[in-house]
């Protein structure tokens, strides 16, 4: 039987040569199986070999071997790995023979509404690979604690199950693919957003980008910030609201029930990335300059004009009970949401939610991060109910 450890001869080879070292992560920071340190003789032997302790853990450049999951230190990002997990769901179980009748329907939706669901999947239907693409090319690679690591892995899944979800959703109402997959080119208010995302993919994607600096530190920071506290956290939350908004008119409820298991996913992505990116700041309390926070002011208020500008794009006129105006004060009390969820001031002090029936859906002022108060109110995706 052959074992991992034998060598064995292939005929033709050429001498065996030393086998070389493995990197335990491949990644910044991270240290090899056999060498983890730049020390020398008994030292460095020594190092070489120790087991993983919790001390040597840390959410950035730590040199300890991210391959052994445990013991853990960060019981929160495991934690919320498995409820992830919890609430698998897969586009194709739910039925889209309502939503097909209604579309086909001349009487079925009115012009409005037909443009706020091609708007909403024209912003969509390529937002989750952007985000996707962001954790597979960039954040996860520089991540050096495995627990955290895991929950990427899930939290990349969900994003491809969310693409698969838009694309069920555009393929049984038989829109135009190449209308609704090209919006992110052709759509001023979703081209927007998308280009305000993509320097801070493009910054991480770099292969010779490694954390380790504080200047390096700083901008994987802000990358963070802008994915988990603005993308996730801000852009999509006009199209909820809109999708939502016309599940509860019991209209399109196939399309809205696979909006709301993905604004339950998108919701634990988001605090998760909070949750990263306070304990970040924790080990590295020399990134939380006065600078980085103004910084990330402009950053919020920037995203809010964007996603108002979204929103008067997709909704020109009032239609659901919503008119755009309505989303300006949304858009500044979730702003000052994630704000403070990350230690900032608020932005924009008084404003409330205009939209309180989204508490039924996901009540921001449950969405609690570790460095809050958890909850786990979560289920699988088979178990939500529209009554």
């Amino acid at each position: 039987m052959l074992r991992f450890e034998d060598d064995f001869a292939v005929p033709g080879a050429h001498p065996k040569q030393p086998r070389p070292q493995f990197q335990a992560a491949g990644f910044p920071g991270a240290a090899p199986i056999q060498a983890t340190r730049e020390h020398s003789g008994a030292q460095a032997e020594g190092a070489a070999h120790r087991r993983v302790r919790v001390e040597d853990k840390l959410i950035i450049n730590a040199r300890a071997d991210v391959n052994q999951l445990v013991p853990f230190k960060y019981k929160w990002a495991w934690e919320k790995y498995i409820a992830a997990c919890a609430n698998h769901w897969m586009p194709q179980e739910v039925n889209m023979n309502r939503d097909i009748a209604t579309w086909k329907d001349p009487n079925g939706l009115s012009e409005d509404e037909r443009h706020i669901i091609k708007r909403n999947l024209g912003f969509f239907v390529t937002a989750d690979s952007l985000a996707a693409n962001n954790i597979v090319l960039g954040t996860y690679r520089q991540i050096t604690a495995p627990e955290c690591r895991q929950y990427l892995l899930r939290q990349a899944f969900e994003e491809a199950i969310h693409t698969h979800a838009y694309q069920y959703i555009v393929e049984s109402l038989g829109l135009d693919e190449g209308e609704i997959f090209n919006a992110y080119h052709e759509v001023s208010s979703i081209r927007a957003k998308d280009e305000f995302l993509l320097p801070y993919i493009d910054v991480l994607s770099d292969p010779t980008f490694k954390t380790g600096t504080p200047q390096t530190d700083q901008a994987f920071l802000k990358s963070l910030i802008a994915f988990a506290c603005i993308m996730e956290g801000l852009f999509f939350y006009v199209g909820f609201v809109q999708i939502l908004a016309l599940g509860r008119q019991n209209k399109m409820t196939g399309a809205a029930e696979q909006y709301q298991y993905i604004l339950r996913d998108e919701s634990m992505h988001c605090n998760f990335g909070i949750d990263m990116i306070n304990q970040i700041k924790l080990e590295n309390p020399n990134l939380w300059t006065n600078a980085l926070k103004t910084e990330l002011k402009s950053m919020f208020e920037t995203a809010v004009e964007l996603e108002y500008k979204y929103a008067e794009d997709t909704m020109p006129r009032g239609v659901l009970g919503l008119n755009a105006p309505m989303f300006k004060e949304y858009l500044r009390f979730i702003a000052n949401r994630r704000a403070t969820q990350i230690g900032l001031d608020e932005l924009y002090p008084g404003a409330s939610n205009p939209f309180p029936w989204m508490a039924e859906m996901i009540d921001l002022k449950k969405e609690k991060n570790f460095f809050e108060t958890r909850v786990t109110e979560y289920q699988t995706g088979g178990a939500l109910a529209w009554d």
